[in-house]
């Protein structure tokens, strides 16, 4: 019986099967087959220690290039090796036990682009709604309905519609026609990031500003730390952070001052009317989640590219067909629905493709006894989609499925009732907003925040079987609005007559769009 691999010891069992030597005899080493253990004299005293040599070839190798910086090795590398996510249970419920915080559940090789050492500094440099726990959000959740004031409908229609619409026109135009789609997409896609922010555009984003945007979306695309192309991008991120704070900076200072045009179609003046700079939004954190959120939007640019396959030539005819269909009618006026025809074909394109692969979540370490590593676990979104526990007939494409679903306006107490829940898990607490209108945000009793509008609800689907936006009080803040930025194309797309084709390019660029996804840019199109 021989060892494995070569200059491997063998184990206990193998070595009582030998004979024993004769007494006084010496172990012979054979010159060709050099043993990893050096000789020693059974007459000599016992050595303190063994010195194992391990043959070259068996050495690790290739884990990391050695031209890697050794801080970037330290900070990045060696934690992304030591790190562990898991997929956790798919709910029956939509919502998240908060025994899954979201604090600092953020996978452990972004944090050096986040902060300006490689671990982060949620006190002195800012921290995001996103990877926050619930306990340290203010009473009721009080930071995401803050963030909320900023993405609800009414402001949607009025302020970012128009914005959106812009991008539109620029990206889907004539000059474009017959290139490669996100190619065209992120040319324009950062002028609507930061217009939507900070009301800037064009001239008004420095070169390290887009340096940096472009830099981040390459990260989290290509995201292993060991690639060459994520180490380069990694690094420009970190040379342009700086950059990036010292102008946000500049520019919430104008909105405060009154000297920003347009200030009350950004984020960033609803944020500071309604979060008044304390403790539960801090100036701080409106610098953070500025730049925080090209994690969170990232799944933009991952819809309209799944968005065009499925509508394109070669694509899903039912799909097509159920598009067609929508838009003939009267697509954005309500018929009985909470949700217009529009929105529930958006909707379920959402539940179809789910960008979105999961929420993010830290697990609570009662020990570890080999060191520490992070830990995360991962609450499906696909599969919750998918379930047929939740849906009947979860594999078809039909948008009707959401005339009848519940939301957060309904469920209630009576709904807690008819779960077997004896009380809500959390309290339906409303947050009236500072900046002059009539709006309220509340939250179902499953935690999921949405807003009334002048005494109307504007709700959010609250079932576990629609899970693109994730579940309960960790529901996507953007929800809304990512919606309306896809029926935004949709209805670009039925006005211009656009069709979407493959290019049938030899070699297709590589376009990272979102957390572990890079897309080969081969799809175009043609209008009229």
């Amino acid at each position: 019986m021989q060892p494995d691999k070569p200059g491997a010891m063998p184990d206990a069992a193998t070595a009582r099967e030998r004979p024993p030597k004769a007494p006084g005899a010496k172990a012979k080493a054979k010159a060709s087959k050099p043993s990893p253990v050096e000789a020693q004299d059974p007459q000599e005293p016992t050595p303190r220690s063994l010195v194992v040599k391990a043959p070259e070839e068996t050495l690790p190798v290739g884990l990391v290039p050695p031209g890697f910086q050794a801080d970037y090795v330290a900070g990045v590398v060696a934690p992304f090796m030591l790190s562990n996510e898991f997929t956790g249970e798919t709910p029956l419920l939509p919502l998240i036990d908060l025994a899954l915080t979201k604090e600092k559940a953020v996978p452990v090789q972004l944090w050096g682009m986040l902060y300006k050492g490689w671990t982060p500094n949620p006190q002195g440099e800012g921290v995001s709604v996103f990877f926050q726990g619930y306990e340290n959000r203010g009473p009721n959740n009080a930071r995401k309905k803050i963030y909320m004031t900023a993405t609800t409908p009414d402001l949607i229609q009025a302020k970012y519609r128009p914005k959106i619409h812009e991008f539109y026109t620029r990206f889907l135009s004539d000059d474009n026609a017959g290139k490669p789609l996100m190619a065209e997409y992120f040319h324009n896609y950062y002028d609507l990031y930061w217009n939507l922010h900070v009301g800037a555009t064009g001239d008004q984003i420095p070169a390290e500003v887009r340096q940096y945007s472009s830099a981040f979306n390459a990260v989290i695309g290509y995201w292993f730390p060991t690639e060459e192309v994520v180490r380069q991008a990694y690094m420009q991120a970190r040379a342009t952070r700086e950059s990036l704070r010292g102008w946000l900076d500049m520019r919430v200072q104008a909105i405060i001052d009154g000297k920003q045009s347009g200030a009350d179609s950004t984020f960033v003046h609803y944020w500071l009317k309604n979060g008044e700079l304390g403790d539960n939004f801090r100036r701080t954190d409106m610098i953070f989640e500025c730049f925080h959120n090209f994690l969170a939007f990232s799944q933009w640019g991952n819809m309209v590219y799944r968005v065009a396959s499925m509508l394109s030539t070669g694509g899903d005819p039912k799909v097509r067909e159920s598009f067609g269909k929508t838009m003939a009618q009267a697509p954005d006026t309500p018929d009985g629905s909470d949700f217009t025809p529009l929105d529930r074909f958006a909707m379920e394109l959402f539940r179809f493709i789910t960008p979105n692969g999961g929420s993010l979540s830290m697990l609570h370490r009662r020990h570890a006894l080999l060191g520490e590593g992070f830990n995360g676990i991962l609450t499906p979104h696909r599969q919750a989609c998918m379930d047929p526990r939740l849906w009947e007939n979860p594999t078809e494409f039909d948008p009707d499925r959401y005339r009848d679903v519940p939301t957060t306006a309904d469920n209630d107490a009576a709904a807690c009732e008819e779960v077997r829940l004896t009380r809500c898990p959390f309290d339906k607490e409303p947050l009236a907003v500072k900046d002059g209108r009539d709006v309220t945000m509340t939250n179902s009793v499953f935690g999921a925040v949405y807003s009334e509008i002048d005494g109307t609800p504007y709700p959010l689907a609250d079932a576990a079987g629609y899970a693109p936006f994730g579940f309960g009080y960790r529901r996507c803040a953007g929800e809304q609005l990512t919606i309306e930025f896809i029926k935004q194309m949709l209805h670009k797309v039925w006005q211009d007559k656009i069709t979407f084709v493959d290019l049938h390019l030899d070699s297709p660029a590589k376009m990272p769009v979102g957390p572990g996804t890079v897309l080969e840019d081969d799809i175009g199109f043609t209008k009229g």
